[in-house]
């Protein structure tokens, strides 16, 4: 840089100093070394924190490599190929074979009361008595008449035999002894309508009249039920209605006695179905002969169908069944590098069928021999090791097919 000076002895050219030019010079170095040292510094900072991360990584990888979560125990069952039965339930009600409410064919006061309430009666056991005087008068009456009848004709038919009467008076004397005679019976059949008997051999209810009460034809005096044999009344769909035919083998359980099964046959399957519902109506003999079966019980049918053929089934317990589908966690051995084997579960889904006895039938995802984790899966994930427990399983509660 120059600098230019005009004046009256002419132009001159004046040099600028020389440490001006050199701190010029030296600037740009400066500036230069900076950048690379704060770039080293950069560079360092950053390969820093890079090699931090990938050192924290390793090392927590190898952490959690070197601890392992303890194996959970578990409880195992293994998958059976078994022929299961072959069962249609339905739900009914139990009726009595004989069941009567027993009323009087005539009105009369009650005169006596011959039975006592909740015992046992046999066929022909008196068990009201109505007022039948009168009527047991008329029949004194009606012998006495037949009585003498009896004699007149006698003696008309002696005296026709020998030819010294009238056959008119042997008509005469016969038609009033029929007449007698029909009274008498007449009588008679009213006086035993006064007597109330059991029609057949049963177990009596609760009393529903007193003595001195005028009991007027067709009140109800007592119930009377034979328990002996009772109907299990019940109904079945269209589509089911096939597989059912008179004989099969059913079996009934009620609520009053859990676990109790009372086994029958079927007697009757209705000949027709009924328009409103599409159901049919089936009706089965069971024998009571304990009498503990009441008629009007809420009855849990089972029916037993020919068998089908054999099953995978596994405990019903093993199965998951959630929205996304029906699941086990199968088991599976796993060698380490040290040469051990450890055991794992794996989830895997499967597709289930009926559920019988505590057991569910596996159409596919399994085979026979495979092992299950049955009790323990909520704290299950796949790849857990798994330690399989010696405990019994608990009691698997019984549950009818679904059919």
């Amino acid at each position: 840089m120059t600098v230019r000076r005009e004046g009256n002895t002419g132009d001159k050219t004046i040099a600028p100093p020389r440490e001006l030019d050199e701190k010029h010079r030296t600037r740009p170095v400066r500036m230069m070394r900076w950048f690379i040292i704060v770039g080293v510094l950069l560079a360092l900072l950053v390969g820093g924190l890079v090699g931090f991360n990938a050192f924290r990584a390793h090392m927590i990888a190898q952490f959690f490599a070197n601890n392992k979560p303890p194996a959970v125990t578990i409880s195992a069952v293994e998958a059976k190929s078994e022929v299961l039965p072959n069962l249609q339930r339905a739900v009914g009600s139990l009726a009595a074979v004989h069941q009567v409410n027993v009323t009087s064919d005539v009105s009369g006061r009650i005169t006596d009361i011959l039975f006592t309430a909740g015992s046992r009666v046999t066929k022909g056991t008196p068990l009201v008595q109505l007022f039948d005087k009168p009527e047991q008068g008329d029949l004194a009456n009606y012998k006495a008449q037949a009585t003498v009848a009896r004699l007149a004709l006698d003696r008309a038919k002696q005296l026709a035999a020998r030819q010294v009467g009238a056959q008119v008076t042997v008509d005469t004397t016969q038609a009033a002894f029929d007449q007698a005679s029909a009274g008498i019976a007449k009588t008679e059949a009213i006086i035993s309508q006064k007597l109330v008997r059991a029609p057949f051999d049963g177990v009596l209810g609760v009393r529903q009249v007193e003595v001195g009460q005028f009991l007027t034809a067709g009140t109800q005096v007592v119930s009377l039920t034979d328990l002996s044999t009772l109907f299990a009344n019940f109904t079945v769909t269209e589509k089911e209605s096939g597989r059912l035919s008179v004989g099969q083998t059913v079996r009934v359980s009620v609520d009053a006695y859990p676990g109790k099964k009372f086994e029958g046959r079927i007697t009757t399957i209705e000949p027709q179905i009924a328009t409103e519902t599409r159901n049919i109506r089936v009706q089965a003999t069971i024998a009571n002969p304990d009498n503990i079966l009441k008629p009007g019980m809420f009855a849990d049918v089972i029916v037993v169908l020919p068998e089908k053929p054999p099953v995978i089934t596994v405990a019903e317990t093993a199965v998951e069944y959630t929205l996304y589908g029906d699941s086990v966690y199968l088991i599976k051995e796993k060698k380490e590098d040290d040469g051990k084997t450890s055991l794992t579960v794996e989830r895997t889904f499967v597709r289930t069928g009926d559920r019988i006895d505590g057991r569910a039938v596996i159409e596919k995802g399994l085979q026979p021999g495979d092992k299950v984790a049955a009790v323990g899966q909520l704290k299950l994930q796949s790849g857990a090791a798994v330690e399989i427990s010696k405990d019994p399983l608990p009691q698997i509660p019984e549950n009818p097919p679904l059919n």
